[in-house]
């Protein structure tokens, strides 16, 4: 090619609406088409021009008219639909009437006295009544703090100087064991704790645990006979410990006072005030261990949730009557360790949880119990309507009656005599079989 050639002009891009003019049409349709303003095409390179440019006439695309009666619906539509989205909305948002409110214990103004005062949670009686109620006749009941507490493990047969002395002690060994555990370890030192030896003019002194003997014992066999419980090591030095300052500052007896007792080696807050309470009768404030922390935490009690038991102690005792306060650690404690554990809580047990009281109740095991709960309650009044039907009674009484005389007829004929051939039935047909092991028991009396 020389240089003096001009380049080739460029094709535009053939497209498909371009192309659709080459259709095929039938002489009919042309014909009835009349006058087109577009000019009769035959072939497609008759479209390119002889400059290389394609034609530019294109056909317009037709739109459907929309009246204005489908407009006015379809404004409608959209307007109703924009109305019931916006009370869902709403209805959403507004609160149910039958939820409860919960309200922590929190700080208010006594209209009376203009002072501040703390008003006790929300729904606390009902719940109080509930937990008190399956703990004596519910699934609460026959705890382990029931039979075992560290109350409960003192001697009835020793002198009340040492059954206080018990108490202390049960309460100090109790700290991370549990009570059964605890228990054990109690009863071998008031069984096998060595006597001392005794003075000039004494009797021999008795095995068992008291105050000279707990002072007497090696420390190994103390912790030999207590090594079951968490940390016997450092609950053994207590104890020596303890036995000394009972015998030089508080004449052999243990204190009577909650500074007394918190003074002692190993001796918290929690057990100085059930030491009090259950030694000496009198109760000034609540024994807090970790049932009662953490089981009025998931109740919502304390708001923000209390981070030590002393802290959930001074938040109780704020608010709750005091004629409770002794009875409130009985009542968790034996809550705690048969229905709400610490793991695998019994949610679907739970008056609770079953009432919508609890809000840290499982809501799976709360519907599986109330499930239960109507299937038993089914069955129950099912029963109760066969039992008040006096003909469905008397006609299962009779069917009964029946049965075991059929039963009695069929013995007295294997044992007594040959079955007589009836009338029409031959032996073949009706072949005789061996009595069971329940038939010949029953006839010999045994069932």
């Amino acid at each position: 090619m020389s240089p003096a050639t001009s380049p080739p002009p460029q094709l535009r891009r053939i497209t498909r609406s371009s192309l659709a003019r080459f259709a095929y049409q039938s002489d009919a349709t042309s014909s009835a088409q009349g006058n087109a303003t577009t000019p009769q095409i035959t072939d497609i390179e008759d479209a390119i021009s002889g400059d290389g440019t394609t034609d530019t006439t294109t056909r317009k695309r037709k739109r459907a008219v929309v009246s204005a009666s489908i407009k006015r619906e379809a404004k409608s539509a959209t307007i109703k639909k924009e109305k019931g989205a916006a009370e869902e909305e709403e209805e959403k948002s507004a609160p149910t009437p039958n939820r409860r409110a919960r309200k922590p214990a929190r700080k208010i103004i006594d209209p009376d006295t203009k002072t501040a005062i703390v008003a006790p949670p929300s729904d606390w009686e009902e719940m109080y009544d509930l937990v008190k109620e399956m703990r004596l006749t519910g699934p609460a009941k026959d705890a382990a703090v029931d039979t075992m507490g560290c109350e409960r493990l003192a001697l009835p047969t020793a002198s009340p100087r040492d059954q206080r002395l018990h108490t202390l002690v049960a309460l100090m060994l109790s700290s991370q064991t549990k009570d059964t555990t605890n228990a054990v370890a109690m009863r071998r030192l008031q069984t096998e704790l060595p006597s001392h030896a005794p003075e000039a003019g004494e009797d021999v002194a008795p095995v068992g645990l008291n105050l000279e003997n707990l002072l007497a014992v090696d420390p190994a066999k103390l912790n030999e006979l207590i090594w079951i419980v968490g940390f016997h090591n450092n609950k053994t030095k207590y104890l020596k410990q303890t036995a000394e300052i009972l015998r030089d500052t508080w004449g052999g007896d243990i204190p009577d006072t909650i500074a007394g007792l918190t003074s002692l080696p190993g001796v918290g807050p929690k057990m100085a005030h059930l030491c009090l309470s259950s030694a000496w009768g009198r109760t000034e404030g609540i024994g807090v261990d970790v049932h009662v922390h953490r089981i009025t935490n998931l109740w919502g009690w304390q708001q923000p949730a209390s981070k030590t038991p002393e802290e959930t102690r001074l938040a109780l005792q704020s608010w709750l009557p005091r004629d409770r306060w002794r009875e409130i650690n009985w009542l968790l404690v034996g809550f705690g360790q048969k229905v709400c554990l610490p793991v695998g809580r019994r949610c679907g047990e739970c008056e609770l949880g079953l009432r919508g009281l609890c809000k840290a109740a499982d809501r799976g095991k709360v519907n599986q119990g109330r499930k239960v709960r109507e299937e038993t309650a089914s069955l129950k009044v099912e029963q109760v309507k066969t039992d008040g039907d006096d003909e469905d009674g008397l006609v299962l009484k009779e069917e009964y009656i029946k049965r075991e005389d059929e039963d009695v007829n069929a013995l007295d004929m294997v044992f007594s005599e040959p079955p007589k051939e009836e009338v029409g039935v031959k032996e073949e047909d009706s072949p005789k079989q061996p009595p069971s092991k329940r038939q010949t028991r029953r006839r010999r009396g045994l069932i």
